[in-house]
C-alpha cells in the first residue's frame, strides 16, 4: 500500500496544519538546539559566542547552496505525486541524492581549506579568530551530512509525509542538546573541549539523523520504489532541470547570506559584544523564521500537488490559508520580542554591553516578524509552483538594499549599531509588500515545469 499522501482534495485548513505541524515541531527543536548551543557557549565568554555567530553565517551559506537541490526536488517530486506518477518521483529522488553528495563534497573541501581566510574577511578579532578556526573546521564535517539530510527531508515532504523527516531531525536535535554541555564542559569521562565540543556534538547528532533517514528509506517510508539507487547514471538533463528550478531560490538565499558577510563586518566595527548581541537576535529570530518555514513547506507541497492535479484555484486557497495562519503566529512572536527584550537577552549573556545592544536589536526586530513570515510562506508557495523567479527578484533586491541602508544609518547618520538592525527591519517590510502583490497577480498558476 502506497504511503504517498495525495492532498488535492478535502479540507484545506486541517491539511495545512497536518502538513505543517511536524515540520514546525522539528523546527522548534532546531530552535531549541540553536538556543541551547548559544546558551552554553555563552557561559564560556563573549569572544566564544562571537566565534559561533561568525561561523553561523558560513552554515547559512551551506544551506543556501543545498537549497538548489532541495527546491528542485520539492517541485518535481510533488508535481509527479500530484500526477500520480510515482515512478517519476522515484527517479527524480535518486538523481537528486547523487547530486547532493557531489555538491556537498565540493563545498566542504573548499570551505575547510579557506576557513582562516573566511573568518579574517569577517574582521573577527584575533581572539575570536582562534576559537572560530577550530570550531568551523570541525563543523564542516557535519555540513557534508547536512546536505544529504536536507535532500532526504525534501523528498519526504514533497510526498506529503512531513512526519518521517521530523522523526529523523528531531531525534538528532535532541541528541545534540544533550551532548552540548557534556562536550563543551567535559562532564564525566569526556575532556573539556569548549567551542570545538559544540561542533563535535553537531557532527554526532547529524550523523545520527542520517542513519535514521536511511532506516526510514529502506523501510519504504517514502512510498515509491528505489531499486537501482546505487547504480543509476547521471541524467544531466534532469539535473539541469533541478538546478533551473532551484537556482533562483539558491541565488536569492546566497545573496541574503552574502549581505550578512558584509553586515558582520559593520557589526564587528562595534566590538565583540556587538557580535555576541547579533547572535542573541539571530537565535530569537529563528523562532519566527523556523515556524514560518514549517508553514512554507506546507504551502509548497499543497501548491505543487494541486497544480499537478490541475486545480489552480485550490492551490491559491491553500497558499492564502497558510498565509493567514502565519500572520497570526508571527504577530504573537513580535509582541514577545518587544515586551520583554531585557529578560530574553539576559538568558544568553551576563555581559552588560551585550545585553544593552541585544535589547535594542530585539525591539527593532519585533517590528518585522509578521512581514518576514509573509515573505517566507509566499516563497514556499511560489517554489511549489516551480515559479522561483519572483521570490528571487524580491529577496535579492531587498537583501542588497540592506548594505547601503546600514552604512548610511550607522556612519552617515551616526545611529550606531542600531543602524544595522533598522536596515533588516525596513527591508523585511518592503519585501513582504512586494512579494504579496506579485503573488496576488496569479501568474504562478500558469507555470509549466
Amino acid at each position: 500500500m502506497s504511503r504517498v499522501q495525495n492532498i488535492t482534495e478535502g479540507p484545506i485548513v486541517s491539511t495545512i496544519f497536518r502538513l505543517a505541524w511536524p515540520v514546525v515541531a522539528s523546527m522548534l527543536l532546531e530552535f531549541a538546539l540553536s538556543v541551547t548551543d548559544f546558551f552554553w557557549v555563552g557561559r564560556l565568554g563573549t569572544p566564544e559566542q562571537d566565534a559561533i555567530v561568525s561561523s553561523m553565517i558560513v552554515t547559512w551559506t551551506a544551506f543556501s547552496v543545498i537549497s538548489i537541490i532541495v527546491t528542485g526536488l520539492t517541485a518535481l517530486i510533488s508535481r509527479a505525486i500530484g500526477a500520480k506518477n510515482e515512478a517519476r518521483a522515484a527517479y527524480v529522488f535518486r538523481q537528486g541524492i547523487h547530486t547532493a553528495i557531489v555538491v556537498a563534497a565540493v563545498f566542504v573541501t573548499i570551505g575547510f581549506i579557506l576557513t582562516p581566510s573566511i573568518l579574517k574577511f569577517m574582521k573577527a578579532s584575533p581572539v575570536v579568530l582562534g576559537y572560530g578556526i577550530s570550531y568551523l573546521r570541525t563543523l564542516f564535517i557535519a555540513v557534508f551530512m547536512f546536505f544529504i539530510n536536507d535532500a532526504f527531508g525534501a523528498a519526504f515532504r514533497a510526498t506529503g509525509d512531513t512526519k518521517s523527516p521530523t522523526i529523523a531531525m528531531a531525534s538528532g536535535t535532541a541528541l545534540n542538546i544533550v551532548l552540548d554541555p557534556i562536550l563543551i564542559f567535559g562532564i564525566g569521562p569526556f575532556p573539556r573541549m569548549g567551542v570545538t565540543g559544540a561542533a563535535l556534538a553537531t557532527i554526532i547528532s547529524v550523523f545520527f539523523t542520517l542513519v535514521i533517514f536511511l532506516i526510514l528509506i529502506f523501510k519504504n517510508r517514502l512510498g515509491f520504489p528505489l531499486a537501482g539507487i546505487f547504480k543509476i547514471k547521471p541524467d544531466f538533463q534532469l539535473i539541469g532541470k533541478l538546478f533551473k528550478i532551484g537556482l533562483p531560490i539558491s541565488v536569492q538565499n546566497l545573496t541574503f547570506v552574502g549581505v550578512y558577510w558584509f553586515l558582520i563586518q559593520i557589526v564587528h566595527h562595534y566590538g565583540d559584544a556587538a557580535g555576541a548581541a547579533m547572535g542573541v537576535g539571530n537565535r530569537m529570530e529563528a523562532l519566527s523564521f523556523l515556524t514560518s518555514f514549517g508553514f512554507s513547506t506546507a504551502a509548497s507541497t499543497m501548491v505543487g500537488q494541486n497544480l499537478g492535479a490541475k486545480k489552480p484555484d485550490r492551490a491559491a486557497k491553500c497558499a492564502y490559508g497558510t498565509l493567514a495562519i502565519i500572520i497570526a503566529e508571527t504577530f504573537v512572536i513580535s509582541i514577545f520580542f518587544i515586551s520583554i527584550p531585557g529578560t530574553i537577552a539576559r538568558v544568553f549573556s551576563s555581559d552588560p554591553a551585550v545585553i544593552a545592544i541585544a535589547v535594542d536589536y530585539l525591539i527593532i526586530l519585533g517590528l518585522s516578524q509578521l512581514f518576514m513570515g509573509i515573505e517566507i510562506v509566499l516563497e514556499g508557495a511560489f517554489s511549489g509552483a516551480g515559479d522561483t523567479v519572483p521570490p528571487m527578484t524580491v529577496s535579492i533586491t531587498g537583501s542588497i538594499l540592506r548594505l547601503p541602508i546600514a552604512y548610511f544609518l550607522c556612519f552617515a547618520l551616526d545611529v550606531g549599531i542600531d543602524g544595522v538592525w533598522w536596515s533588516l527591519t525596513i527591508t523585511s517590510v518592503l519585501k513582504a509588500i512586494v512579494i504579496l502583490y506579485w503573488f496576488s497577480r496569479g501568474r504562478w498558476k500558469l507555470k509549466e515545469i
